[in-house]
């Protein structure tokens, strides 16, 4: 049962008062066998968002049979859970399902797992690394944005896509993989990339079915291993480094055993870092652009702030933090757009959240989309507002990246992309919008637009 104990008033024998708190609601709309799962495959971020209006902190949702999940909706409480509770909690389901297709990882690790991935991998998201990383990535934002023709009727997000993909690969392969293969690579991450998402929320049987989608994400899954088992063993062959993230992870080492990460280990790493980063990451900069169209005067600041600070030149990691109101362009997108809809975690042991006790097993959940555009935390919720943010540091239920130990290790990464890549669009062309075009979001394995088509302008014009 999840609750806490009545306990009686000192100095009242004939009145008894409860401190328990009320039971957790039970969201409506369950079927049986179903539970929920209609109601998220129609409309997964309205159905989200209703339960923000209609109950309390704490509401239960049945995503499967046999399981009960508990939606987390007070940010002080969902502070809590990720930072104060660490230790009795796990990952859950969503991650769980993650590490059975792509492999172990630090995304899908929990405890002590997670902590020794986390060290392992640290070296490659150092301030040093990521500053290198940004030649590469400014020279796939420019490749991309030259490409486009004037005129062009762009499918934004998946331009997007495709150039944060090719951003991650060549970051992570940039001198260990010839173009052929490297093209090869990329095709097959996406599959990857673009399956994962839907095999997450389906129930365990439904990826065993011989369908041709589910044999082709096998295949294109197998390839990723097997081009970097191959990338992994020629380089260590050659005995060079290659100045690239494989590189360095090569050099990691298990602080248990003393021995280097295997091939399988770091294929887990990439596929998942491709998957829980690429989509992200693009989700964001669609929106960021479609904001920025709808908002010629936030452009326009950009534009300025742009040509104050690096006047013909390109931009570079340390032009970053002297780029104010690019970064609050980044942060309000953040916000407004945020890609997560549902971060589950697993209660290890009986777990006190607030003023509920939870039993082991408790599957918890929490959606930052609809915590950033609570009215409480912040007014006028829906509006795109950059200088909303002051110079000091973010509200409580700001949660961009998560939060305690298992708070995304790649946010400076993904900071320094989004940056790094809107400074060198927006400089080279002007992408505009259809009069009255209005664009919704849609939570497929992110909060992503459902189709943003823009018209490729000159920048000059």
């Amino acid at each position: 049962m999840i609750n806490a104990p009545v306990t009686p008033v000192k100095g009242a024998p004939h009145v008894t008062l409860s401190t328990s708190p009320p039971p957790i609601p039970r969201a409506s709309g369950s079927l049986p066998v179903l539970g929920h799962a209609v109601h998220l495959m129609r409309d997964n971020l309205g159905f989200i968002a209703s339960l923000r209006a209609a109950y309390g902190p704490l509401v239960e949702i049945t995503l499967q049979p046999g399981t009960r999940t508990v939606v987390v909706q007070d940010p002080a409480l969902i502070r809590t859970m990720l930072i104060a509770l660490g230790p009795s909690l796990d990952k859950g389901r969503f991650f769980e399902k993650m590490g059975q297709l792509l492999g172990d990882s630090v995304v899908t690790a929990s405890g002590q797992a997670h902590v020794r991935k986390r060290r392992q991998l640290q070296p490659a998201f150092t301030h040093h690394e990521i500053a290198g990383y940004v030649e590469v990535m400014r020279e796939e934002a420019s490749g991309a944005a030259d490409g486009w023709r004037p005129g062009q009727a762009l499918d934004v997000r998946e331009a997007m896509v495709k150039l944060s993909l090719d951003m991650l690969v060549k970051t992570v392969f940039s001198g260990s993989l010839d173009e052929r293969t490297f093209r090869r690579l990329r095709r097959d991450l996406s599959v990857v990339m673009n399956g994962v998402g839907s095999r997450v929320m389906l129930p365990d049987w439904a990826e065993r079915l011989p369908l041709p989608v589910n044999r082709r994400f096998d295949r294109a899954r197998d390839a990723v291993r097997a081009t970097i088992d191959t990338a992994v063993g020629e380089l260590q062959a050659s005995g060079r480094g290659t100045g690239d993230m494989l590189s360095l992870l090569l050099r990691a080492r298990d602080e248990e055993t003393g021995q280097p990460l295997t091939s399988h280990q770091i294929s887990s790493e990439i596929l998942t870092l491709a998957v829980a980063g690429t989509e992200t990451t693009a989700s964001v900069l669609s929106w960021a652009l479609y904001e920025l169209a709808r908002h010629p005067d936030a452009e326009d600041r950009v534009l300025g702030e742009l040509d104050e600070v690096l006047g013909g030149r390109a931009v570079t990691f340390e032009d970053l933090p002297r780029l104010p109101f690019l970064n609050r362009v980044v942060t309000e997108t953040l916000r407004l757009h945020h890609t997560g809809w549902l971060v589950t975690r697993r209660t290890v042991t009986e777990t006190r959240l607030g003023r509920w006790t939870l039993p082991p097993g408790t599957e918890l959940a929490y959606c930052q989309h609809a915590l950033h555009r609570d009215p409480e935390l912040f007014p006028d919720p829906s509006a795109f507002l950059p200088d909303r943010w002051p110079d000091g540091g973010p509200p409580p239920g700001f949660l961009p990246f998560g939060a305690g130990k298992h708070k995304c290790i790649g946010d400076r990464f993904a900071l320094t992309e989004l940056l790094t890549a809107l400074a060198t669009i927006l400089r080279r062309v002007r992408l505009t919008l259809s009069p009255g075009q209005v664009v919704e979001p849609v939570a497929r394995a992110t909060v992503r637009p459902r189709r943003l088509v823009m018209t490729v302008r000159p920048r000059s014009g």
